[in-house]
């Protein structure tokens, strides 16, 4: 894992200037639209943003940014792992907002300018670690889930977090009746217990690869668990619910043997169809690279505390 903070930004990490300014361009034309916002612009466009390359705390080299952005699970644009780049294109994220409710002294509808604006964005350098055993390492821009969360005051009676993807099947394909997951009850739900949801490695992410978040990996805003399976990480959000009671989340309804709600990484937990001992990093090769999975995704010394004395084979 590697954290960088704005504050914390060595002259020796800065990125080099013609890609800044490609940056810089990139959101210039976007100045129209959502992820151009004051807010945004002010963490972004007021100074150079590291590229998380060749960072000697973080060895592990990072999947193609052609690639993270070109192979994804989406199915609101389809099933193939091509289908989100492809379709994702015609999605509005002009204006956005997310609706907080439940067990909140603040609850509301707040802009993307709303939950952005207080924070300082951060660096992060992550491993994704997908269900179906292929993985890769990619370097988001976000804020603390944490820190968001504090803002809305939740109550004692906050027990879990509750996040809702947008529905809107006239942009998003897969969500009609004839799309091929028309059996799942859309809006796409994820969850989890507060304790996760306040852990520091929880982030909310607006970008990645130092640039803005393209859509069809969640823009504009998606929250990123990675010590996770990969669809826990939800997209494109557009409601936070803080409950007292487990959420009911999309996969788990959908498929309960095979997606527990917990969906940490565990490689002594086969998925029923196939083994989690290893994964394959892509890499742009063919076949890409196999390695052995860690537990947590290598996240265990940071993480294992939360599921202390739980069983990890019955809460999966």
């Amino acid at each position: 894992m590697l954290i960088k903070r704005r504050a914390t930004i060595q002259p020796s990490e800065i990125t080099p200037e013609a890609v800044y300014r490609s940056r810089r361009r990139f959101l210039g034309t976007a100045a129209a639209g959502l992820l151009a916002t004051p807010a945004f612009a002010a963490g972004w466009l007021g100074e150079k943003i590291p590229s998380g390359l060749g960072n000697p705390e973080f060895d592990e080299a990072l999947t193609p940014f052609d690639l993270a952005s070109s192979h994804n699970n989406y199915y609101e644009f389809g099933t193939d792992k091509s289908d989100p780049a492809r379709h994702a294109h015609g999605l509005t994220i002009d204006p956005w907002s997310v609706e907080v409710v439940g067990e909140v002294g603040k609850p509301g509808v707040y802009t993307l300018e709303d939950i952005l604006r207080p924070h300082d964005f951060e660096e992060r350098v992550y491993r994704l670690r997908c269900v179906e055993a292929w993985s890769m390492v990619i370097p988001w821009i976000g804020i603390p889930l944490q820190a968001v969360l504090r803002r809305f005051e939740p109550t004692g009676d906050a027990k879990y977090v509750e996040f809702t993807t947008l529905y809107r099947p006239s942009e998003m394909p897969g969500q009609r009746a004839s799309g091929f997951f028309s059996s799942i009850d859309f809006p796409y739900v994820e969850g989890l217990r507060i304790d996760e949801a306040m852990h520091p490695l929880a982030i909310l992410a607006v970008g990645m690869y130092g640039q803005v978040l393209p859509k069809q990996n969640g823009a504009p805003l998606r929250l990123v668990v990675p010590w996770k399976y990969g669809f826990k990480s939800i997209k494109g959000i557009v409601k936070i619910r803080l409950t007292e009671t487990e959420p009911k989340t999309t996969w788990n309804l959908s498929a309960p043997r095979e997606y527990g709600f917990y969906a940490n990484v565990n490689p002594e937990v086969n998925h029923p169809r196939w083994s989690q001992a290893n994964e394959r990093r892509l890499d742009g090769s063919f076949f890409g690279n196999r390695i052995d999975t860690r537990m947590f995704n290598g996240y265990a010394d940071e993480v294992a505390s939360l599921y202390s004395g739980m069983n990890l084979r019955r809460y999966y």
